[in-house]
């Protein structure tokens, strides 16, 4: 058996994300950022790929709006840098993002500060969020051993704590999840699969 089942991204359950995904709402920069060009946008989160998302945005829109609920970003030294030196980017500290509006796309964003408690809202064309994603492993018992975020552990044959059970793709704990590392992972997972099987 290979475990492929992927992860999901964390959502904020806010009003208005669910309703306006696709319409203005997003998680993925490299997607749909074209779609933003000389707009303003909002930016949730404050880890690497907030960041560096936040950051890539900035080539197509002409403001960007990162909201985060510290008063520091967690994202790597250079990103950080990076973007704190970015004109275009505009930080909302101890914020959290709390409605989303618009008749047919997203036009303006609610943000509450959590230690102020103050409200108010910002006129927006889109909005993005990364606050992480979570591993598709709810279906899995105990038997099969998981990092403490969830995510399956794996040797480098891609085998799992149970013989005969092998994980492949963003289900397991990997420091990359694209695509091309999926695939290669799958290739592995196959590969020892048969081996297991022949044996």
């Amino acid at each position: 058996m290979i475990i492929a089942t992927g992860a999901s991204p964390k959502k904020l359950g806010i009003p208005g994300e669910q309703e306006f995904s696709g319409k203005g709402v997003s998680i993925c920069a490299t997607c749909d950022g074209p779609f933003f060009r000389d707009k303003v946008v909002v930016a949730v989160g404050g880890g690497d790929t907030a960041v560096q998302e936040s950051i890539f945005l900035t080539k197509f829109a002409k403001k960007v709006y990162l909201i985060h609920r510290r008063d520091q970003l967690r994202a790597t030294g250079i990103l950080r840098e990076r973007a704190l030196a970015n004109e275009k980017i505009q930080f909302l500290w101890d914020s959290a993002l709390t409605r989303i509006e618009g008749k047919t796309r997203v036009e303006k964003i609610f943000v509450k500060n959590i230690r102020s408690g103050e409200t108010g809202e910002l006129a927006a064309d889109g909005c993005f969020i990364w606050i992480g994603i979570q591993p598709n492993t709810d279906f899995l018992g105990n038997e099969i051993a998981r990092d403490p975020f969830g995510f399956i552990t794996v040797n480098s044959r891609m085998e799992t704590s149970v013989p005969g059970v092998f994980a492949a793709g963003d289900v397991r704990n990997t420091p990359l999840r694209q695509i091309a590392t999926a695939v290669g992972d799958a290739a592995v997972a196959a590969f020892s699969a048969e081996h297991y099987i022949e044996n």
